[in-house]
């Protein structure tokens, strides 16, 4: 509607007198004066101001879209309280928009789609393409958190990476890390876990060396079968808290205590002690259904037992 207020012939509207007064004001003609004095004297400035913003949108060609927004910002100098925002998100949201656009990018969305579908379903696309430099100049440039934005970019580009089969894993794991270093948001454990889903479990190893919380490294080590690697891990945290990590490795440790030191044999026990039963059995029927069937025994419970026999001979 904007546009066609604007553009239609013989206008009359406030925005299209506002953008013949900036062109007069441009050839230094004195009928600048003339619209703008019609503009003022009925008191529509700001609806003239407004007109231009919003006709702006829902122009493709960068030359009109210019023209335009010159003329609100023609008629914004006659306003005493005319606020900002609505000017700068304007020239944000078409700088995005003529960037997508561009024949080498090809997603021509129109300004009502693009508002639709909110800026983070841009970046998906842009993602799902692979473009991601353009992405992360997109988040940049509108000062998106960057756990919403750079963050998230990078974390899909770090699980497209670990897909490529043509380099080693040692080179692919250093590739990542030289280029997420410590960016706040990113979950090594989470590219690790992608690593491992695409059958390189020595990747996946690599990469959580440089996850920082032993947490969310015990879960995918036990769940890759290394169980002596994640014992060390949460050894070498303190921690004695990891309880998925104490169940993980129960099972590990039954058969090789003996090959552990003595301080490490007491350190162990305790933390096994410290696990309810709960725990232990919620993570052997995810995890390690043989020892599931153990337990079940150890306690007598043969309600349990049977449901396991059950669901063994569906499965």
């Amino acid at each position: 509607e904007a546009s066609q207020e604007i553009f239609r012939i013989a206008s009359m509207a406030p925005g299209a007198l506002l953008l013949e007064a900036q062109k007069e004001y441009e050839k230094e003609s004195q009928k600048a004066d003339e619209y703008l004095r019609e503009i003022r004297e009925q008191q529509l400035l700001p609806e003239a101001v407004g007109q231009c913003i919003e006709a702006a949108g829902y122009e493709h060609e960068p030359h009109t879209q210019k023209s335009l927004l010159r003329a609100a910002s023609f008629g914004k100098c006659f306003l005493d309280k005319f606020p900002p925002e609505s000017f700068v998100r304007m020239c944000q949201d078409l700088r995005v928009l003529n960037a997508i656009r561009d024949y080498q990018i090809g997603i021509p969305l129109t300004f009502t789609q693009y508002k639709q579908l909110t800026i983070e379903v841009l970046l998906d696309r842009l993602v799902l393409r692979r473009l991601y430099p353009l992405a992360i100049r997109i988040c940049e440039f509108l000062r998106l958190p960057e756990i919403q934005g750079v963050s998230r970019i990078l974390a899909h580009w770090a699980c497209s990476k670990v897909q490529q089969k043509d380099k080693s894993d040692e080179e692919v794991a250093q590739a990542i890390n030289h280029k997420l270093g410590d960016t706040p948001g990113i979950s090594y454990s989470e590219i690790a876990t992608r690593a491992y889903d695409c059958g390189r479990a020595e990747l996946a190893i690599k990469l959580l060396e440089y996850e920082p919380r032993s947490g969310e490294q015990v879960p995918l080590l036990l769940k890759m079968k290394r169980s002596k690697l994640a014992l060390g891990k949460a050894i070498e945290s303190g921690d004695t808290d990891l309880g998925t990590l104490g169940v993980g490795t129960q099972t590990w440790v039954r058969g090789t205590m003996g090959t552990l030191g003595v301080g490490t044999q007491t350190w162990v026990r305790g933390t096994m002690g410290t696990l309810g039963v709960g725990t232990q059995t919620w993570f052997c029927r995810h995890q390690e259904r043989d020892t599931l069937k153990d337990l079940y025994n150890q306690d007598d419970n043969h309600q349990e037992l049977g449901n396991f026999h059950v669901h063994s001979s569906y499965s």
